[in-house]
C-alpha cells in the first residue's frame, strides 16, 4: 500500500492507495476538488464542511442518475434510443441552488443550511 499526498480545497491529505492504483486515486481527487471548489466558488457557502457535504450529495446525484440511465438504456429496446431518467443541470450554480433546496427541506426549519 502506496501513500500519496493529495490537495483537496487548497488543504493538503496523505491517503493509503493500493498499488496500481495511483491514477485512479488522482482522477476522484481531481473529481472532489472540482466539485468542492464549484460550490465554494459559488459564494454561497463558506464552511468546508458543507461544502464537502454538498459536493458528496452532487457527485452521489450524479451517479445515480448515470445508474438510471444506464438501466433504463440497458432495459429499452435496441432500436429505440433511450430517454434521459431525468434532465441533466449543466449549470453548477443552479444544481448548487437545487441541492440547498433539497436539503433545506429535508432538514427542515431547524436544520437550514443558510
Amino acid at each position: 500500500m502506496k501513500q500519496i499526498e493529495v490537495q483537496i480545497l487548497q488543504q493538503s491529505y496523505l491517503l493509503a492507495c493500493p498499488d496500481g492504483q495511483e491514477s485512479r486515486l488522482l482522477e476522484a481527487v481531481e473529481r472532489v476538488d472540482t466539485a468542492m471548489t464549484r460550490i465554494r466558488d459559488a459564494g454561497k457557502v463558506r464552511a468546508r464542511e458543507r461544502i464537502a457535504v454538498l459536493a458528496a450529495l452532487n457527485l452521489a446525484f450524479e451517479i445515480a442518475d448515470r445508474e438510471a440511465a444506464d438501466l433504463a438504456a440497458a432495459s429499452a429496446p435496441a432500436r429505440i434510443a433511450p430517454t434521459p431518467v431525468a434532465p441533466h443541470v449543466h449549470d453548477s450554480d443552479e444544481r448548487v441552488q437545487q441541492l440547498l433546496l433539497r436539503l433545506d427541506e429535508a432538514l427542515g426549519e431547524d436544520g437550514r443550511l443558510l
